[in-house]
């Protein structure tokens, strides 16, 4: 890989998934140098650290290197990345107002390199508006935050606040050294989530997209260097730091919102689950339960795709079929139908299980061609850089 990586690890209970972080990333072949604060090494041993590693593990503020030079001077000039995982509350909250009392802190106060840092807390404290404050701070100078997620936590509630698995994390420092700013003149257009079409104010129809695959896509666009535009159907996710946000709710509203920018756009990923009908009459007013069955019109909304690959110029246009069956003819025809340059095909179950709401899907990517290529069961932020890998290669030849 031949990238340098400091690892720093402040002191939570996460710091023994910091130790399968350190093996992933010296087996991806990254140098790692460990960096423990006080705090962390009353959770885990410096030898740990420096086993996995092949590095000291480093400690103390006023160590001198072998160069001479102070230790956080030599880490942030061979570093290509600042990691800190688990980052507590207190660490966050020292690197967003600059205090610099142990060596961590101080290296990232003195580094000019990049910096990741992956939260990991009581879900009470992450959800305090102060940490919050300090997250926003981090984010608007450009340090990358990776996590939390929602899981079981050490305090005994369940609940976000829980640090993102070493897995998860090694994906997206691989993105940010290794595809960082393919994307860097380029202006990207994501739809996500479903669309609501109500019926009347308290019911609606719809369907089980999460928006995972859409914020997953809008999150590796953004670390290759793209300008993002994320329109999104209600989904509880947290939008990914630095994107444009247009939330919708209708089919209607979506594709208004698509129009608007698509022209601006080089290119469109439609990632959305949009509904392929609303009720024909909206009723202002609750209707009301009876005995009797009730009849529903419906009517076609939008074909977002459709309407805006007749306005095509130099956008690469990517779509997406979740099918039952017929997989290959469903998506070839998508995509000769709406002039698409690659369709991303999945069935909607595998091994009994549906990929709505999961972190993982099996894909196929269908190509003009008539070509396919299968992929295996993934991560969707994985599935989401092999996508753009695939729209880098559409952009040099778009015949493939």
């Amino acid at each position: 890989m031949n990238k340098t990586l400091v690892l720093g690890v402040s002191g939570g209970i996460a710091a023994y998934k910091a130790a399968e972080l350190t093996r992933l990333l010296t087996k991806a072949e990254y140098t790692v140098h460990c960096v423990l604060t006080e705090h962390a090494k009353k959770f885990i041993g410096p030898i740990t650290f420096a086993t996995l590693s092949g590095n000291p593990v480093l400690s103390g503020n006023f160590e001198a290197s072998e160069s001479g030079k102070i230790q956080h001077i030599t880490l942030s000039e061979i570093a290509d990345l600042i990691l800190v995982a688990p980052a507590t509350a207190n660490i966050i909250g020292k690197i967003a107002h600059g205090i610099a009392d142990d060596l961590l802190t101080t290296l990232v106060l003195a580094s000019q390199k990049q910096v990741a840092v992956c939260p990991a807390m009581n879900l009470f404290m992450w959800e305090n508006p102060a940490t919050q404050e300090n997250i926003q701070i981090l984010q608007n100078r450009g340090i990358e935050i990776i996590g939390p997620v929602s899981g079981n936590l050490a305090c005994g509630y369940e609940g976000m606040g829980r640090m993102e698995e070493p897995e998860k994390i090694l994906e997206e420092i691989h993105a940010l050294l290794v595809n960082h700013r393919i994307f860097s003149d380029k202006k990207i257009l994501i739809t996500a989530g479903p669309t609501q079409e109500p019926f009347d104010p308290i019911r609606f129809l719809s369907n089980p997209s999460s928006g995972k695959m859409g914020y997953a896509l809008a999150k590796a666009a953004l670390q290759f260097g793209a300008k993002v535009t994320l329109i999104s159907g209600p989904v509880n996710l947290q939008p990914p730091y630095g994107a444009a946000i247009i939330k919708v709710k209708t089919a209607d509203e979506m594709f208004a919102a698509a129009e608007q920018k698509f022209l601006e756009s080089d290119i469109f990923i439609s990632a959305a689950a949009v509904s392929d009908w609303k009720p024909s009459l909206f009723h202002s007013e609750k209707e009301k339960k009876s005995g009797s069955s009730k009849i529903l019109e419906l009517v076609p909304t939008p074909d977002i795709l459709a309407l805006l690959s007749r306005r095509k110029k130099n956008q690469i246009l990517i779509g997406f079929a979740a099918e039952t069956e017929n997989l290959e003819k469903n998506a070839l025809k998508k995509l000769q139908e709406k002039n698409l340059d690659l369709v991303v095909g999945n069935l909607i179950h595998w091994d009994g299980k549906s990929p709505f709401g999961a972190d993982e899907n099996e894909i196929t990517l269908f190509y003009k061609t008539k070509l396919s290529k299968s992929l295996p069961r993934m991560s969707k932020l994985k599935i989401a850089q092999i996508i753009l890998k695939e729209v880098e290669q559409l952009l040099i030849n778009p015949e493939r």
